[in-house]
Formats: structure tokens, sequence, C-alpha cells
């Protein structure tokens, strides 16, 4: 690479909460949404948004020339492939995610030295609490969040089907399963199965809704609870997936413990999370362990460090299966 190539490639790197705060500025005026029907000119989008039109003007030919948007000759916006993600009705919408990127999430960013210098979480400082304290206290908040990690692991449930064999299970326990939107998919690929999702009170009020609608409520049991005080008994394979790598050892040990107590002697447990590689290539699991240690004050593992923690807690690991994403289906058996 030259120097000049070099130069620049740093720059977009130092420069890039540039397009990702302009991200979240269209997000959360919904410009996507606005454009679903066709081409719109800024004074129509400014009128509809309460927005400057000069201001607006500048922040949608800045996306157009990073591919979100695109302007034609009548100076008129409309949507691009990437744009049409940013649509709140559109399988695998990514408008919550870059809407709590860009707010609380960026404001914890901004602190990530206190995090560096201190180990402990920036979120908490920025906002007073930690981050599942703050949800509840801000239903809005808590609905992106749902639909956010929707957008993020919405597909993710394929990948694990595709990878692991449920056949043979009877009942599955969701621990943290959030909005249901992963227990369904399982549900509704094995018919045979019953399903039980276990969250706090307030998530599983909102996951309601999404077991209704998806035709499942005879065989999928809402619970709930923390799973830092128990965990429901009554299923033969317990599933926990981005559960682990929300939170430190300590507190992962409780949550595991807890699990060891409510499972059968041949039950399993299977851990959906990044496995840390050795090395230097990229991995997305890198980074998002700093959104861990920023925001909720979790970390992301490597294989050697997720079998040590599990082995505390009374577990041996049979077996890591990889998927054709960066997750691995971690396999746990009661000793």
């Amino acid at each position: 690479m030259t120097e000049t190539a070099s130069h620049q490639q740093l720059d977009q790197m130092i420069t890039g909460y540039w397009s990702s705060q302009a991200i979240y500025a269209a997000a959360s005026l919904g410009i996507a949404d606005l454009l679903a029907e066709g081409p719109q000119t800024v004074e129509q989008l400014a009128t509809a948004t309460k927005t400057n039109p000069g201001a607006l003007y500048r922040l949608l030919r800045a996306l157009a020339s990073v591919g979100i948007f695109a302007e034609n000759q009548q100076k008129e916006f409309a949507l691009t492939p990437l744009a049409e993600y940013l649509r709140s009705d559109v399988p695998g919408s990514k408008r919550a995610l870059a809407m709590m990127s860009g707010d609380e999430h960026f404001q914890a960013w901004g602190e990530i030295l206190y995090s560096i210098r201190t180990g402990k979480t920036s979120f908490d400082k920025v906002f007073g609490k930690p981050f599942f304290d703050y949800l509840p206290e801000h239903p809005d908040k808590a609905q992106t969040f749902d639909k956010a990690m929707t957008g993020i692991h919405g597909r993710e449930s394929d990948v694990i089907l595709k990878a692991y064999d449920f056949s043979e299970v009877k009942t599955l326990l969701d621990i943290g399963g959030g909005n249901g939107s992963n227990i369904a998919r399982i549900l509704q690929k094995y018919p045979e199965m019953r399903g039980i999702l276990f969250d706090l009170p307030h998530v599983v009020e909102r996951s309601q809704a999404h077991i209704q609608q998806a035709g499942l409520v005879d065989r999928c049991q809402l619970i709930s609870g923390s799973f830092f005080e128990s965990v429901p008994e009554g299923a033969d394979v317990y599933f926990m997936r981005h559960i682990i790598h929300d939170w430190d050892d300590e507190k992962s040990l409780t949550i595991l413990r807890n699990c060891h107590a409510a499972m059968q002697d041949n039950g399993k447990l299977l851990v959906v999370d990044s496995v840390i590689p050795a090395g230097n290539d990229p991995f997305a699991g890198k980074f998002l362990d700093l959104v861990m240690l920023l925001i909720p004050g979790g970390k992301e593992r490597t294989a050697e460090e997720f079998r040590s923690l599990f082995a505390q807690a009374g577990f041996d690991l049979t077996r890591i299966i990889p998927t054709e994403s960066e997750l691995s289906i971690l396999e746990y058996c009661k000793r």
C-alpha cells in the first residue's frame, strides 16, 4: 500500500463516525420510510420531517455520495439498495440499529478513555445507571433496542438452524429470549417441539405480541424472572444467544450456576456467541468486545475462556460448532 493510500485509509477510519451519525440522523427522521412510495424533493421531505430544507439537502447529498439515497436530475431524492434497509417495515431493517447506535451508544463511545483507564462501563458514567436498568425506565428506547436486536440477529436463527440439529429436543428453554423471534423461528421449524421463553417481566410483556402473531401461544410458555436469581426447570435443552457476552465472569457464573441447578442430569446447554480467534485477522467480535466493555460491561471470549468459565459452573464443553456467520454454537453437558 502506498503512503498516500495509507493516509486515505486512515482518514476514512478516523472520520468513520461522520457517516454513522449522518445515517443516524436520516434514520431518526424516517427519511427512508417517506421515500418508500417514490422520489421526493427536499422541500417535501423537510415539510414532512419539520427540518430546515437547506440543512436536510446537505445531509442527503452527503449520504448519496456513499450510496445511501440518490439524487436525480429533478433534484429529487430516492431510495437505493442500501437505503432500503433504513425503512422500518422491511425484513432485516437496520433503522433501529442506526438510531440506537447514534444515540446512547455514540454517547458511551465518547467516553471510551474512561473505560480503558478504569475497566468500567462508560454507559454507566454517561447515563448514571447500567444499560439493562436504563431500558425499562425508557420504554421507547427498549422498543428501539428490541427492533435493533431483531435487525442484527434476525437472520441468525436460520444460520443456527442450518448448523445444529434440534430434532431430538422435546422442550427448549430460551434464556433471555427477548422479543421471542428466535424461539419462534425454531418452533416453526420443529412443530413437535415445545418452548419456554424466559426473560425479565417487561421484556416478556413485549414478547407476547410476537408469540401470538407467530401462532405459538399453545406451544410456547412465557415465564418472567431474573436469571441472576433462578432459571425455570422443565426443559431438556437450555439455550442462550448473545447472553453470556453481556456480563463479566462473576455475573456469568451466577447465570450458569442457576442453569446448572435447574437442568436435568442429561440436559444440554447451548450457547451462541462469537468465539474470538487468535491472530490479527479481521473479526467483528473483536470490536463487539469493545461494545461489551463500554455498554453492558461484558466481554467476548476465546474458546479457552469459554471452556474455563463454564467448567467453574459444572459444565463440560462437548463441541464448538461453527456456523456460516461469525457465530459459533457451544454445546455443553452437565457434569
